[in-house]
């Protein structure tokens, strides 16, 4: 067995380890020792691109809704998470950091996942901020700031070749960035970019394919986003044909009533952030995947924007078959407004 499977065995074992605490992928679990976040606090860029590592928690996301030049749609998602064993930062095989990477294509008819663990302190995964590098092996969001960044990633049976870029500031979700998660008080800090344009290139089993399109970064961190009793959440980004965008999320609770938020933001990035109980998200269809019975068509309203749409997956079976199973693909959508964009659903076991 060489190096490189140890390694991964030995990364696979403390995720698994860290799954089994509290809450959905050990989110809920108490955050002793580790930095928590603050009402009030400012996001300072471009330092916050970077990791902050006496959080417990953090991840870089992103996805993006595309065209083919016959006008096919496709979606991709290219995502870093961190997450430490424990608040003391040491350096080389000693770092409590752990890295994983996510990657998928989604078509009308396939959905390709890859996944990449690593461990922190060795180079193999990281973030530096002038200029912006993310990267974990091969894989690699980098440019001389976020604002305009490459993108890229590959898998057994895909990959992609990216380039995205924004000219409208980065948009802080709930106040001013504190993102609450539940009733209890458990929060994030939590940014985004939705403005990005992106072109490029998808390698895909049947040839390459030029695209271009529209792409959503989420920033964020925390040591203990959810409560011990939320099991998952359905988020939703959408960006609609007018230009604005929205942003809005379930966190499904097994003892407490579901937790909602979301953020308006027009066309010219001027968020609006708007309370729990805004925001309303039925399942209309459900779709067996993976072994399971997931929601694949929804109709989600917000009353105060005059929000009344039915969202339906692009392929219903955009199932990530990774060490924390979730459903995370392209979305199209009508009704009061038109558009596309993004659903992640977690906790569907």
């Amino acid at each position: 067995m060489n190096v490189r499977r140890l390694v991964t065995l030995g990364l696979t074992c403390l995720w698994a380890t860290q799954s089994l605490s509290q809450g959905f992928a050990g989110l809920g679990t108490e955050a002793e020792g580790f930095a928590i976040p603050e009402k009030g606090t400012s996001f300072d860029f471009p330092r916050d691109h970077g990791p902050h590592p006496d959080y417990r928690i953090e991840w870089w996301y992103v996805t993006a809704n595309l065209k083919g030049p016959d006008d096919t749609d496709y979606g991709i998602q290219w995502t870093l998470f961190r997450t430490a064993l424990e608040p003391q930062e040491r350096e080389g095989w000693d770092s409590p950091q752990l890295w994983m990477g996510h990657a998928a294509v989604t078509t009308p008819d396939a959905h390709f996942v890859a996944e990449r663990l690593a461990r922190g302190g060795i180079g193999q995964a990281g973030v530096t901020v002038e200029p912006f590098s993310a990267w974990i092996d091969e894989w690699n969001m980098s440019g001389d700031t976020l604002m305009a960044v490459d993108l890229s990633a590959q898998g057994e049976d895909f990959g992609y070749q990216l380039t995205l870029s924004s000219d409208t500031d980065f948009v802080p979700q709930g106040r001013n960035g504190y993102s609450v998660k539940s009733a209890e008080g458990q929060a994030s800090y939590y940014y985004s970019q939705p403005f990005y344009t992106v072109s490029g290139t998808l390698d895909l089993p049947d040839g390459p394919v030029e695209v271009t399109g529209q792409a959503w970064l989420d920033r964020e961190w925390s040591s203990q986003p959810l409560s011990d009793s939320q099991t998952g959440w359905d988020w939703f980004s959408l960006h609609f044909d007018s230009g604005d965008k929205m942003m809005g999320f379930v966190l499904r609770d097994s003892v407490n009533a579901d937790y909602t938020s979301a953020t308006w933001i027009a066309a010219d990035g001027t968020p609006t952030p708007l309370p729990n109980g805004a925001l309303s998200a039925a399942a209309l269809e459900r779709t067996r995947v993976a072994g399971r019975e997931v929601p694949t068509t929804w109709r989600v309203t917000l009353p105060e924007r005059g929000v009344d749409v039915t969202l339906s997956a692009l392929n219903t079976q955009s199932w990530m078959d990774t060490r924390f199973p979730y459903w995370e693909g392209p979305v199209m959508f009508d009704g009061s407004h038109t558009g596309r964009g993004y659903l992640e659903m977690t906790g569907y076991d």
